[in-house]
């Protein structure tokens, strides 16, 4: 173990600060959902961000230029880590393309994805996009990076149907599947004990099975 005697190496040390540094400004960008969660946009402040962080508001500006790109930063979290939890459900070994795509379909389409409190939280960052341009950024990139998410696994399911679809037919799909889960996740946000368990994914599957032309397999209802 290092001491005063045997320092750690000078690149162990820099691992351990850039480590330390991305820690805290996770812990930033958390503290900064929960103040949004709880006080809104406008009453999340830096203060307030500052205490929920348990941290002076000027170290914030060490890591953030001021409120607005720490605001651009949680919304560009909140979106993120929904598209990588939804990423999560392709691993899956030995599974063929249209197993993966209907276990992504799911995954968008349950806990935690749908989510009371993901959905308040988008819904606030959204209604201030359309007037502030930095918001406006980060919803672009989330929902053109989750779209390249949808067209790669789209390309994989058709190439599996020895069909090759083009760029624009991949974009085309892409968009339709995202609005069909988009539509469903709001639903299941708002009213989802309106549904029985798995029903919005089925749903979903089904609709975005029809989406790429896919014939039903075999046990399925046509």
């Amino acid at each position: 173990m290092p001491d005063a005697a045997h320092p750690a190496p000078m690149n162990e040390r820099r691992k351990f600060r850039r480590e330390g540094e991305e820690r805290r400004r996770q812990d930033l960008i958390d503290a900064t959902l929960d103040s949004v969660a709880e006080h809104g946009l406008e009453g999340a402040s830096l203060r307030t961000i500052a205490l929920r962080a348990g941290v002076t508001a000027g170290l914030i500006r060490h890591y953030f230029p001021g409120k607005e790109e720490l605001l651009q930063e949680a919304y560009a979290a909140l979106m993120g880590r929904m598209t990588e939890q939804a990423k999560a459900a392709l691993v899956m070994e030995g599974a063929s393309p249209r197993q993966r795509l209907a276990a992504f379909v799911t995954a968008n389409l349950n806990a935690p994805i749908i989510d009371a409190r993901v959905f308040s939280l988008w819904a606030t960052f959204i209604g201030r996009a359309g007037a502030d341009p930095t918001l406006a950024r980060a919803h672009r990139e989330g929902y053109l990076g989750f779209r390249n998410e949808v067209e790669a696994v789209v390309a994989e399911v058709l190439g599996a149907e020895q069909r090759r679809p083009d760029a624009n037919e991949l974009r085309h799909h892409a968009i339709a599947i995202n609005a069909i889960l988009d539509g469903l996740w709001v639903e299941g946000c708002l009213a989802g004990e309106m549904f029985s368990p798995g029903e919005l994914a089925t749903i979903g599957v089904k609709a975005i099975e029809a989406e790429l032309g896919l014939a039903p397999e075999k046990g399925e209802d046509k």
